[in-house]
């Protein structure tokens, strides 16, 4: 056996595997065929001590011939095990070769010898790589599973001197509207079309592995590292542009990977896989679907976002949030109302985006405690204000989805003494993936406690034209990333005209998000929009800053 195969890992015996027997007939291969190793009866039945470079072409010469040699290809491609007979060619003796994938290549079961004219059966050698495979690798797709992954590492970590490793973690981005809008069969079609991409850009000693749901891992052996690691994430993360078709339905679901290499990002299992795992959370930060390498820097950056999330626990039993408050305007420059906004100044960071911290409160379980608070000081503040303004509170999923939300609402408009019609509780559609049925019965008693719905970013998640024939919305808001180059963008114009027109076709309002032009109303007035929301008609500004506010705006918008 050579040396580097040794090196890769001589500790992938035979004896780590349920099957082997010393009298019996077995071999394991690497991905290019080369013998790694065999039990000791196949040993002295092929001399392959006496070979410096045994293959499986040299063991076994007869699955050259094109049938049996394309049966051994479909076993490495596909890990299905195959049964091959083969024959000798002086004595006509046959022989049966169970064949099935391993970790690193394929291994080979050879049954008893036979004459041509007393065969006997090996089904039980069938039945037992069988069970092999089915112990070791992923029922719907095919690919090795998290145990086969785990030993892996197992039986490879610490690489020694000389060698690199490097560890692919992959999740598979926006795979869940999947499930929910098309249903488990669909997800599954996907999961198994998943990992036929992944197998299409995979070479020479790299090997993936289904290790959950959505997530897939590979283990890559090349000592031009971290160069080929990032060339083969590259590759998967481009194997995922082109989308899906299930069902004549044409999804899209990218991938996001993190690259780890051994033994510089770690040379034990737990380090190694942090590495990935830090990586693969750096590459759906800056976007999803694009890898990233482990670096030092993005440990850093996730230390600081464990110490903001600790502080997140307390943030609001220390007066460290505050709401501001935009303006909502009827064109051309009518105020309606303000939209709450909530804010986090940490005493020792300062002012910390929302996109920071709402996504840690809601995995914390922290936003239903926070958006109650905010429900209350905006409708406190608003019971301030003219009797005809209204007040928006965004709710996140977390607040929608907890029970009790419409007895919190009426519980809160009547403590503070403020109509129902003068609160908008905006969501997005994110938030109608979950529980269906229970969310249309939510936004019903919503709508019959006289509180106005708003959909909150349309056009920027799903856009299923089936919420708004099944959900009771008031409003809906066009997301500011259609209206920023509304003056010049004919595609642009041509959505926001489309989202207009349907929503008043149904009876709904329509605001505009993110204008910062007076060339962006006039547009805007001419194509009908009921209310506009942006930094030119007015920025987020504390309570107390809002009478004044009123005071002036009418000679601020000449």
């Amino acid at each position: 056996m050579r040396d580097a195969d040794k090196t890769l890992s001589a500790s992938s015996s035979v004896e780590r595997y349920s099957f082997t027997q010393k009298d019996e007939l077995i071999s394991l291969y690497d991905e290019s065929f080369h013998l790694i190793d065999c039990s000791p009866r196949h040993s002295k039945t092929y001399f392959v001590d006496s070979l410096v470079d045994a293959t499986l072409w040299h063991v076994y010469p007869e699955l050259l011939a094109p049938k049996a040699k394309a049966a051994v290809e479909f076993v490495f491609a596909n890990g299905v095990p195959r049964s091959i007979e083969i024959a000798d060619a002086t004595t006509a003796d046959r022989r049966t070769l169970l064949i099935f994938r391993t970790a690193r290549g394929i291994g080979v079961i050879e049954a008893e010898r036979h004459s041509a004219r007393r065969q006997t059966s090996s089904q039980s050698d069938n039945d037992r790589a069988l069970l092999l495979h089915q112990a070791t690798h992923d029922v719907l797709t095919g690919l090795a599973n998290r145990r086969q992954f785990s030993d892996q590492l197992r039986d490879t970590l610490p690489v020694p001197l000389g060698a690199k490793l490097a560890l692919m973690q992959i999740d598979l981005d926006d795979f869940k509207p999947i499930n929910d809008t098309l249903g488990h069969g669909a997800g599954d079609a996907v999961l198994k079309m998943a990992a036929e991409r992944i197998r299409s850009v995979l070479g020479e000693r790299e090997l993936a592995y289904r290790l959950a749901g959505d997530e897939f891992a590979v283990i890559q052996w090349k000592v031009d590292q971290p160069r080929e690691a990032e060339r083969l994430a590259d590759a998967l993360v481009n194997a995922f542009k082109e989308p899906f078709t299930v069902e004549g339905i044409n999804v899209f679901v990218g991938a996001s990977v993190g690259v780890a290499v051994a033994p510089g990002d770690g040379n034990e299992i737990e380090q190694l896989m942090k590495a990935a795992d830090i990586a693969l959370y750096a590459a759906k930060k800056d976007g999803r679907g694009r890898a990233r390498t482990f670096s030092r820097s993005m440990l850093i950056v996730l230390e600081q976002r464990e110490m903001l999330r600790r502080s997140l626990r307390t943030a609001l039993q220390d007066g460290q949030f505050f709401v501001e408050y935009q303006p909502l305007v009827r064109p051309p420059f009518s105020i309606v109302g303000f939209e709450a906004l909530l804010r986090w100044r940490h005493p020792l960071v300062g002012l910390i985006p929302p996109s920071v911290f709402i996504p840690m409160a809601e995995s914390d379980g922290l936003m239903s405690e926070i958006g109650q608070w905010v429900l209350e000081q905006a409708c406190r503040t608003a019971a301030t204000w003219p009797a005809h303004f209204t007040v928006a509170v965004n709710l996140s999923s977390a607040e929608f989805l907890r029970e009790g939300l419409t007895d919190r609402v009426a519980q809160t408009l009547d403590a503070v003494g403020l109509r129902a019609d003068r609160l908008e509780l905006e969501i997005t559609e994110s938030v109608l993936l979950e529980r269906t049925t229970n969310n249309l019965d939510t936004l019903n008693t919503l709508n019959v406690l006289g509180v106005q719905i708003s959909l909150d970013d349309f056009g920027t998640y799903y856009s299923s034209l089936s919420y708004l024939k099944n959900f009771p919305f008031d409003t809906i808001k066009i997301d500011k990333y259609f209206i920023k180059d509304l003056e010049s963008d004919e595609k642009s114009q041509t959505i926001v005209r489309f989202i207009i027109a349907l929503a008043h076709g149904l009876g709904m309002r329509v605001t505009a998000e993110g204008v910062e032009t007076r060339g962006q109303i006039t547009w805007l007035q001419m194509e009908g929009c009921d209310q506009l929301q942006g930094y030119f008609l007015g920025v987020p500004m504390p309570a107390g800053a809002i009478d004044e506010f009123l005071r002036q705006s009418s000679m601020a918008f000449l």
